[in-house]
């Protein structure tokens, strides 16, 4: 089972201060995620510059230029937050009894783990 689901929120953990241009410290969610590279893409974290080339649209628009976006992060880098604390925090799992129309059934579920301090 996943640590880091899309819509979670996160907390970037490595880098480069804010005060030295980095991003460790922000939060953000995350939007995307990339399990073969091991890689997430998380709001308003690692903004890069992208070129495109000038052309036009079958409309005769002209599209291309500079744009900015969400680079990848290495998943390592970040940790997931806490809701109720807003600190970050480990995820554990525990097995929970439910019942679905009479049926009773055995399901693991994603929780936060008690949060003592900063990681």
């Amino acid at each position: 089972m996943a640590k880091i689901k899309k819509g979670d929120l996160v907390q970037v953990i490595t880098g480069a201060k804010p005060e030295r241009g980095g991003d460790r410290g922000k939060q953000g969610k995350v939007l995307e995620i990339f399990t073969e590279q091991n890689r997430i893409i998380v709001e308003g974290v690692n903004y890069i510059t992208k070129h495109s080339r000038v052309g036009q649209s079958q409309r005769g628009t002209k599209t291309g230029g500079i744009e900015t976006m969400e680079a990848p992060i290495h998943i390592s880098n970040v940790a997931l937050v806490d809701p109720s604390t807003k600190k970050t925090t480990k995820v554990g799992h525990r097995v929970e009894e439910q019942t679905k129309d009479g049926v009773k059934r055995t399901v693991r579920v994603r929780f936060a783990k008690k949060s003592g301090k900063d990681l």
